[in-house]
C-alpha cells in the first residue's frame, strides 16, 4: 500500500517528522525548515482530579514570545530564509529537534497555496469537483484548509484577484516569502493532516494554477455568513 509523509504517525511516530521532511526535501525538492514547536506538555503523576495531559491547542509556543499568535507554526531560529532541500542538513534539524513541525517554505521553487476556514474549503472542493476543476494536495488542520497551487507571484495573483470587488480577509495567501506547515505536525492550531493526500509519481505532487481555483474560493468565502467556522473532526 502506497504511504505518504505523515500517514505513518501512529505506528513510528518518533520518526515520522523527520521522515516527513526528508521526503519533502529530498524527494519532491521542496524547502523546508523547522517550526518553533511547542512548549513540552506538564509531567508528573496525576490523581483522577487532575486535568488530562495538554493538548496542542492547551500549549504554548517554544519562542521567546508569550503572546505568540501561531504557536509552533512559524520559524525560529533558524528562519525562513534558512529553508533547505538539502537532506543533510534537514537530517541535523530533526535529529536534534525530532518533535519540530515541518514548515515548507512556499513560493519560489515550491508550491504556493491559498487557505481559508475549513467549512468553507469543504464547500468549494465539492464545487471545484462539480466543475471538474482538478486540485491538488489540501493540507488541514480543524479551523483552516490550504490548498497547494504552483508557485504564483504577487502580481500575478493582484491581477487575479483584481477581477473581483473585494477579498475576503479570511482568506490566506502563501506566497513566496511565507511558510505553512505540512502533516504529521502539531502545532497550537492543532494537528496538521492531509484532507486531499499528495499523489506522487516519481517525484514531487502535481498541483494546479492559482487561476484555475481562485475564483471559486474568493466566492466560497464570501457566501459563507462570517467567512466560514471550524470544522469538526
Amino acid at each position: 500500500m502506497r504511504e505518504y509523509p505523515g500517514k505513518r504517525r501512529r505506528r513510528n511516530g518518533q520518526r515520522a517528522l523527520p521522515d516527513a521532511a526528508l521526503t519533502f526535501a529530498s524527494q519532491w525538492q521542496w524547502p523546508v525548515v523547522p517550526g518553533a514547536s511547542l512548549e513540552p506538555p506538564r509531567r508528573g503523576r496525576r490523581d483522577r482530579t487532575q486535568a488530562p495531559a495538554a493538548q496542542p491547542r492547551d500549549r504554548g509556543c517554544a519562542c521567546p514570545y508569550p503572546e505568540c499568535a501561531a504557536p509552533g507554526a512559524h520559524p525560529h531560529d533558524p528562519g525562513v530564509l534558512a529553508a533547505t532541500t538539502d537532506p543533510r542538513m534537514v537530517h541535523w534539524w530533526w535529529e536534534q529537534r525530532p518533535d519540530a513541525p515541518v514548515l515548507l517554505a512556499t513560493g519560489g521553487r515550491a508550491p504556493s497555496a491559498v487557505s481559508l476556514p475549513a467549512v468553507t474549503a469543504a464547500r468549494a472542493l465539492t464545487r471545484l469537483d462539480r466543475l471538474g476543476v482538478r486540485t491538488g494536495p489540501v493540507v488541514a488542520t480543524p479551523e483552516r484548509w490550504a490548498l497547494l497551487v504552483a508557485s504564483y507571484d504577487y502580481d500575478e495573483l493582484g491581477e487575479l484577484l483584481g477581477e473581483h470587488g473585494w477579498v475576503p480577509s479570511s482568506l490566506g495567501f502563501h506566497g513566496e516569502g511565507g511558510y505553512l506547515a505540512l502533516p504529521p505536525s502539531e502545532t497550537g492550531a492543532g494537528r496538521v493532516r492531509w484532507e486531499r493526500a499528495p499523489r506522487p509519481d516519481g517525484g514531487a505532487p502535481w498541483v494546479p494554477p492559482v487561476a484555475s481555483v481562485v475564483d471559486v474560493l474568493v466566492e466560497a468565502v464570501a457566501a459563507a455568513p462570517g467567512g466560514g467556522s471550524r470544522l469538526a473532526g
